[in-house]
């Protein structure tokens, strides 16, 4: 009998890459009945019509060739002036503009752009996914630092300080947070804009849910003094318009980074779908209206789900942004992926994990409230008896 030999051309950076911990538990999920999902991080909303209609209006016009590898000229506009009215940042659409398959391939390429092989790339964790694995990819070293509840999950300049060594190269933030909701003081901020100038390092700011902020003011970092010029902003479609589907990200900084993140995506994308640019023009140009209406429904929704884990016995922070709750289930003497398994199989409510958001996520889960208010209030229940059960 052979075995079979592919394995053996894998490579071994990419077979030391873990699976995602949010996928692995959804492929339990597949195939269930009945359950209700406070998983997968994607507004419960269908896109707006006035959005969708813009993406047929631009088949029916033909709309279906490549575009520049920077994206539709029209949109980095539109970005440009969205960003200057609503972040306080100025970015030329010719040179300082890229447009992304989704935030997540901006992020790829702005870490393979400016990482070279033992270069250390901090970032704060809990945290999405893919930024460990991402520097990884790039032969840089991820360097994790945990934030804490009682910082509202913020992360501190001190504790970046703590980590930062001769080899650090750039700090990743993403304010508010997935998986936490976390979000950043424009004090602190400053505190941490000193530290990355007085260390020379980049920052690869990731504002996907900057929308998404319930309470306060949402600071870039980009805005900042002397911070421009060694900022990468990160930003896109999906949560604010509830365009997941539609894969649509940009960056914005100095010409010379985005150029060079420019020189991969031509060779890996070569540019995003000119569909998906012609709906995301009708969306920063007319869809604030939209946003806020969703915001609005997410913040009952979140004061529902908080309040409900709490009287539940599970003590959960009030998250100031995103559209996540992440409750602390350490009174079970469950780990994590215990609690959340034995809470599909035996109450049919799917929540993640907290540890697939790295270590600092231990004893955590995190519950998507993007989702209806009967199906959260059902949820909460279900967890409320499953809770009553462990603690006899």
């Amino acid at each position: 009998m052979t075995t079979n030999p592919s394995g053996q051309f894998v490579a071994k950076h990419v077979q030391s890459i873990p699976r995602s911990g949010i996928r692995d538990f959804f492929d339990i999920v597949q195939g269930m009945k009945d359950v209700i999902s406070l998983g997968v991080g994607e507004p419960d909303f269908v896109t707006p019509w006035h959005i969708r209609e813009a993406a047929i209006y631009a088949l029916e016009r033909g709309r279906t060739s490549y575009t520049s590898n920077l994206g539709l000229p029209k949109l980095r506009e539109a970005i440009s002036r969205s960003l200057q009215k609503h972040f306080k940042v100025t970015y030329d659409p010719k040179s300082q503009i890229i447009i992304a398959v989704g935030v997540s391939e901006a992020m790829d390429i702005a870490i393979r752009a400016i990482t070279n092989p033992g270069d250390e790339i901090l970032y704060h964790e809990p945290c999405y996914v893919s930024y460990s694995p991402s520097i990884s990819l790039a032969y840089g070293t991820p360097v994790a630092i945990p934030c804490r509840a009682e910082d509202g999950f913020a992360v501190t300049a001190e504790a970046i300080e703590r980590a930062i060594t001769p080899r650090s190269k750039a700090l990743i933030l993403n304010f508010p947070t997935n998986p936490t909701g976390g979000t950043m003081t424009r004090g602190e901020l400053e505190k941490i804009a000193a530290l990355v100038r007085r260390h020379n390092l980049i920052v690869l700011t990731d504002e996907i849910y900057s929308e998404l902020t319930f309470e306060g003011e949402h600071v870039s970092i980009a805005s900042l003094p002397g911070m421009i010029e060694r900022t990468i902003f990160l930003h896109g479609f999906s949560k604010a318009y509830a365009m997941t589907g539609f894969r649509i990200g940009y960056a914005c900084g100095p010409a010379e980074l985005i150029d060079a993140m420019m020189r991969i995506h031509q060779y890996s994308m070569l540019c995003a779908s000119i569909i998906s640019q012609e709906a995301a023009i009708e969306a920063i140009e007319h869809g604030e209206a939209d946003t806020a209406s969703m915001r609005d429904q997410y913040r009952v929704r979140r004061n529902l789900i908080v309040k409900g884990l709490n009287d539940i016995g599970l003590t959960c922070h009030l998250p100031r942004g995103s559209f996540y709750a992440f409750p602390c289930i350490r009174s079970t003497g469950l780990t994590s992926k215990e609690f959340a398994i034995r809470l599909l199989e035996q109450e049919k409510v799917a929540c993640v994990p907290g540890s697939a958001f790295g270590a600092s996520g231990e004893g955590y889960l995190r519950c998507c409230f993007a989702t209806a208010l009967p199906q959260i209030e059902i949820a909460l229940e279900r967890m409320g008896n499953f809770v009553k059960r462990l603690k006899g």
